[in-house]
């Protein structure tokens, strides 16, 4: 007798075509969240610290002036470009992803007037291009002890420096840093460069002199001699 042929059937797989739109749908909607997300832009610009410079300068010297993308800004580039201009001695820059920037400026200190130049903290002669009028003037030749005398003017408390109207030198046989300080209030001042935080204590030794104007002596002595 002859046996009977056994049809097997096989079931072929259906390819689920609504899954696979849904996971090509899903990957698209990811990569255009992505692209969205890495160019938004950068909506607002915090500066901070800065006394010289304007907002819009620091703006500009970080290339922020047309608001790029947040995410495709460098801002180790930033820093970098900043701190290498002569008023700016150190930028810290902070950001969030609503957008905003935080960039906060320390500058240098001007400390006088000397050649025609403005002298920064940093010892750095440059142009007076923002026209600094409440630093003193030194009138006399300092270029044997240019960078001793500028570290220790640095010193000075900035709201008595702006007092100072002009600065010579003048060395006598004791004492090769010597200094005369002419005071806005017409008072004079000695000191020497050893002593020169001393000068942050003229407005104590102003109030002891009672309305008059003397010739005060902090490089020796500690002492006042009153005019007229």
């Amino acid at each position: 007798m002859a046996s009977k042929k056994v049809k097997v059937k096989v079931k072929k797989k259906k390819i689920k075509l609504k899954k696979i739109l849904m996971f090509f749908s899903f990957i698209l909607a990811i990569l255009i969240i992505f692209i969205y997300i890495i160019n938004i832009p950068i909506k607002n610009i915090y500066i901070l610290g800065n006394n010289i410079l304007t907002d819009k300068e620091i703006i500009k010297i970080s290339n922020l002036d047309d608001y790029p993308p947040l995410l495709k800004t460098y801002f180790l580039n930033i820093k970098q470009k900043l701190e290498k201009n002569d008023y700016i001695e150190n930028v810290e820059i902070k950001r969030n992803m609503f957008g905003k920037i935080y960039i906060k400026i320390k500058e240098y200190s001007p400390i006088c007037i000397y050649n025609d130049k403005l002298i920064l903290s940093s010892k750095k002669a440059v142009e007076n291009d923002y026209k600094i009028n409440y630093v003193p003037y030194v009138i006399s030749d300092i270029e044997n002890l240019y960078d001793k005398t500028i570290e220790k003017f640095s010193l000075i408390d900035k709201d008595i420096l702006i007092k100072i109207s002009h600065i010579e030198y003048v060395p006598n046989d004791v004492d090769k840093e010597r200094f005369i300080f002419y005071m806005v209030d017409d008072n004079y001042v000695y000191i020497t460069l050893s002593k020169i935080e001393k000068i942050n204590k003229y407005n104590l030794i102003v109030k002891e002199l009672e309305g008059k104007k003397g010739i005060i002596y902090l490089d020796s002595g500690d002492y006042v001699e009153i005019k007229g």
